[in-house]
């Protein structure tokens, strides 16, 4: 923009569309971790990962990855949540992660070989406040969807690896 023209009023004039989701690479703190929250969908929303198979073909998936470690995750019927911490000192993109261990899933189970979105969704948490906040939301996701009356009900959910929030 020049200094003669109007500057626009709402947001989607200033902004272009986002078509894909924004991968940042996550900020190294002193002294904090690098969790993120990451969200993957189903391709069309299908709904077909509520089930026993699916949800330990994704356990089987992740433990065999070092790059990422998934800490808590819950698995909806059209989309996965999960909290992710780097494994190695300088682990692949998280983009690069999500296709490699969604390869493996399919691998576990082939239904899954074309079930997912390309991408997903990530966010670093930020402080223990977020992270804590951002944990009880997720566990609540069947609540809210009326799929069972308390979140501890819902069966496709668990933890792999602890990942603690250790404050600097």
């Amino acid at each position: 923009m020049t200094n003669n023209e109007p500057v626009p009023d709402r947001d989607e004039d200033r902004f272009p569309c986002r078509r894909r989701p924004a991968h940042p690479a996550p900020v190294h703190r002193h002294n904090r971790p690098t969790i993120l929250h990451v969200t993957v969908c189903t391709a069309r929303r299908a709904e077909i990962l509520a089930r026993v198979d699916v949800h330990e073909g994704l356990r089987v998936a992740w433990s065999r990855t070092r790059q990422w470690l998934v800490g808590y995750y819950l698995v909806m019927p059209d989309h996965v949540h999960l909290f992710c911490a780097p494994g190695v000192h300088d682990p692949e993109h998280i983009n690069d992660w999500l296709a490699y261990w969604k390869r493996l899933a399919g691998d576990e189970l082939t239904g899954l070989r074309s079930a997912w979105q390309a991408d997903g969704w990530d966010t670093q948490m930020r402080t223990q406040d977020h992270y804590m906040r951002k944990l009880e939301y997720v566990a609540e996701n069947p609540v809210r969807k009326r799929l069972v009356a308390r979140s501890e009900d819902w069966p496709y959910q668990g933890r792999l690896h602890t990942l603690p929030w250790i404050a600097g």
